[in-house]
């Protein structure tokens, strides 16, 4: 199957777009754009930097929505509701650059434990409201599996997919540096070929390290291997730096054949 891979870095946020030339200086064929920091999609000068860099590398684009300090499965009615107004605005901006934006799902709040039920029940009425968004904008938003912290929805694959499953404008996003923290990767690359949207990046099972592939302790043969005939499209690649990126593109071209 044809995979395209692009690389992306949520800790460069705060840093000038000139380290994007890099990417595909790098060898990438597109960039996910961490929407957060100086990459904010609804502010004007940002997208005008962003279009401008785009131009020039003639990357194509993905978006990943904000995600700090958001839930979309809270308790607190004002906190949830601008949660989603944020990544419906993401979307509304991002559409404009690409068909695939990446959301976080929420997460338990001491006060959410005691009503687990509700707490479903708001997370699925938040994908409701922003797959509706999407759709209009004619996007497709992802909804990602979450590391190891038991607070997070979503680590299990199979609740990922429950949490998405009948919902209008929503897919998958798959990350297997996510998986691996809670030990799940064999789950995810079982049902791969439902995925929508995929980030690999590695990591040590314990903590979401970030690291290039190979760093850590994911065994990219077998995963590449299934990924690439399961699924097409687009695989970003997550990391630190453009070094990075190079030492990444080198195992992810041996092995996702």
């Amino acid at each position: 199957m044809t995979l395209k891979a692009y690389f992306s870095s949520s800790s460069k946020v705060w840093d000038d777009i000139s380290w994007v030339y890099g990417i595909k200086d790098a060898g990438y064929a597109g960039w996910e754009i961490v929407a957060d920091g100086n990459y904010r999609l609804e502010k004007p000068e940002n997208i005008k930097k962003i279009k401008e860099a785009i131009a020039s590398t003639g990357l194509g684009v993905t978006v990943h929505a904000p995600y700090g300090d958001l839930n979309l499965a809270t308790l607190n009615d004002p906190i949830w509701r601008e949660s989603i107004r944020q990544i419906e605005v993401c979307i509304e901006h991002a559409a404009d650059l690409t068909d695939r934006v990446t959301i976080h799902p929420g997460y338990l709040s001491p006060a959410g434990k005691l009503v687990p039920q509700k707490v479903w029940e708001l997370q699925k009425e938040a994908l409701r409201r922003i797959g509706k968004c999407a759709a209009e904008y004619g996007v497709l938003a992802c909804l990602e599996n979450m590391i190891l912290h038991k607070e997070f929805l979503c680590r299990d694959c199979g609740e990922l997919m429950g949490m998405a499953e009948g919902i209008e404008g929503i897919g998958l996003t798959f990350d297997f540096g996510h998986a691996n923290t809670v030990g799940k990767v064999p789950d995810f690359l079982a049902h791969v070929g439902s995925a929508n949207h995929i980030h690999i990046h590695d990591n040590h099972g314990e903590s979401d390290e970030h690291l290039a592939l190979g760093d850590g302790t994911i065994d990219w043969h077998r995963a590449g291997k299934a990924i690439a005939a399961q699924y097409s499209g687009v695989v970003v690649v997550e990391g630190r730096s453009v070094e990075e990126a190079k030492k990444s593109l080198a195992v992810f071209t041996e092995c996702f054949v």
